[in-house]
């Protein structure tokens, strides 16, 4: 009977995390619903050119133009090739680096510094010097968002593992935990919570650089159609591209927090929110 209690109980108070985070969903939408519809009233009362910034309205006509004659999911299609492609190597060879950087110190002496040397260097104008070398085809698109994404990988990694509690390390070699056995089961899960944030800001960084990318001489991809907007004066395409960059991101984001949720449960027993 007691067991049957408790279990209903357990139910009941999950039910309950779910609603809450329903409505903690919802509301995050208010603010961005309220900012759409007060610009479909400015637009409407003449308050703001069509020619300069069209309405929602016109948006949704142009999006769903693009749409039927297949131009908005071909260059869609493009965009998400070249993003998932430099940000996955650019999440190998992050991680690959801040975990030679950070459980060596020989490791950090020979990665450290040239990474720090080359994160400092303006990225975007990087992007002409990389089709010098690679041409203009998707190396150099690819290679820009691998650029972009790499340092917060890095960098919120090798704090992660760096500021890793010292007692839980002492705790391993009392328990006779071998180096392998320490960063397996100590040391990644420790830093696990400051991948994960810079995961999130990479991506960010990921759309960013594909936008640069996407402009200069590119043949496909959302950057492409806005450029063609541009050479023919269409505000609305050119709107249209940025809200898919925008929705992008935030999906991106909305995606890396759910993994956050999943990997991180056992930070949130206490009711944490990650």
């Amino acid at each position: 009977m007691a067991e049957s209690y408790s279990g209903h109980r357990s139910a009941q108070e999950l039910r309950i995390r779910q609603l809450r985070f329903v409505g903690r969903e919802s509301r995050r939408f208010l603010s961005p619903l309220l900012l759409v519809a007060i610009w479909q009233i400015a637009s409407v009362s003449g308050l703001v050119s069509a020619r300069i910034l069209p309405s929602p309205v016109q948006l949704a006509h142009t999006a769903w133009g693009l749409i039927k004659d297949g131009s908005l999911p071909t260059n869609l299609l493009v965009s998400l090739e070249r993003a998932s492609l430099g940000f996955a190597l650019a999440l190998v060879i992050g991680v690959t680096l801040a975990l030679i950087a950070g459980l060596s110190r020989l490791g950090e002496d020979i990665i450290d510094a040239p990474l720090q040397i080359l994160r400092t260097l303006p990225a975007l104008a990087l992007a002409p010097l990389f089709i010098l070398w690679f041409g203009i085809g998707e190396e150099p698109k690819i290679l820009l968002v691998l650029l972009g994404a790499l340092f917060p990988i890095y960098l919120n990694l090798h704090k992660g593992i760096r500021n890793i509690d010292p007692k839980l390390l002492e705790m391993a070699r009392t328990l006779g935990l071998s180096r392998v056995q320490t960063i397996m089961d100590v040391i990644l899960p420790g830093a696990l919570p400051d991948l994960l944030l810079g995961v999130r800001y990479a991506l960010g960084v990921a759309w960013l650089m594909l936008v640069v990318a996407e402009q200069v001489n590119a043949e496909s991809g959302i950057g492409h159609m806005m450029m063609d907007a541009e050479d023919f004066l269409r505000t609305d395409i050119i709107l249209v591209g940025l809200i898919v960059y925008g929705l992008l991101g935030l999906i991106s984001d909305r995606l890396v927090r759910a993994g956050e949720r999943w990997l991180l449960v056992w930070q949130m027993q206490g009711g944490t929110r990650v």
